[in-house]
């Protein structure tokens, strides 16, 4: 019963939360916090089912079932006597090792067109990270933001070829509503007529997305970098002529 259960743990301790199943014990907040973490991993959809029953007690984990095993571990000296506890109790064992289907594999079926099989396009963007003039040091980011699930592949190209050196990556970083970010930055030396791409593959594309970049002398630049050369050329001119006189 609940009363040898509560036995198991510290007299601090008034009540605690049950496996999956189990009648919930009102706990009081005041001056304690006792959480009950239910983890279902899967592979291959339901196939491969394991469940993990986290105790945790002010932040401190001290007991975990793990379907793996088939019994409660003590993570802490503290929860020792409440594994070693839990583990003779035949029935609450057994409910435990069944959670895998009976907890896991049902709330699947209820999240799986919400969350499992829920798809987001993202956006792609390619932008300098701080503009610089050509032939200098810059920092180039691959931004993708908003796709869903969290399987995508960056890669980037200079003028065709395959950059993977000074490649930089984020990982993957979640937004909070089920979807996520990315970015990969590329250090690179813009100049004229170069083209970067940022190659961006995804489950929820039926097809690779590539965005270019580059940076091209305008006209202005060009009428600008005639100038200062003809201004260079005149001011060497006069140098030389004040020499030799």
């Amino acid at each position: 019963g609940s009363s040898s259960i509560l036995s198991a743990f510290p007299h601090s301790i008034t009540s605690l939360p049950m496996r999956p199943g189990d009648n919930i014990i009102p706990v009081p907040t005041a001056l304690f916090m006792v959480q009950v973490k239910s983890e279902c991993h899967f592979s291959n959809s339901t196939r491969q089912v394991h469940f993990l029953g986290r105790y945790i007690y002010n932040r401190e984990e001290l007991v975990r079932f793990d379907s793996h095993v088939g019994e409660d571990l003590a993570v802490s000296e503290l929860g020792r006597p409440a594994a070693e506890l839990w583990n003779r109790q035949k029935d609450a064992l057994e409910r435990a090792r069944a959670a895998g289907h009976t907890f896991c594999r049902i709330n699947y079926k209820f999240l799986e067109s919400s969350a499992v099989r829920r798809r987001g396009r993202g956006r792609v963007t390619v932008y300098p990270a701080k503009t610089q003039p050509l032939w200098h040091h810059s920092l180039l980011v691959c931004s993708v933001n908003g796709f869903c699930p969290g399987h995508t592949e960056v890669r980037c190209f200079q003028n065709g070829q395959e950059e993977e050196a000074g490649v930089v990556s984020t990982g993957l970083i979640p937004n909070g509503d089920w979807t996520f970010q990315l970015m990969v930055m590329l250090e690179i030396v813009p100049q004229s007529g170069d083209v970067y791409t940022c190659h961006v593959e995804h489950p929820s594309w039926t097809s690779p997305v590539a965005v270019e970049w580059s940076e091209k002398f305008s006209d202005l630049e060009n009428s600008l970098c005639k100038m200062l050369s003809r201004l260079g050329a005149c001011v060497m001119g006069l140098l030389f002529l004040g020499v030799g006189s």
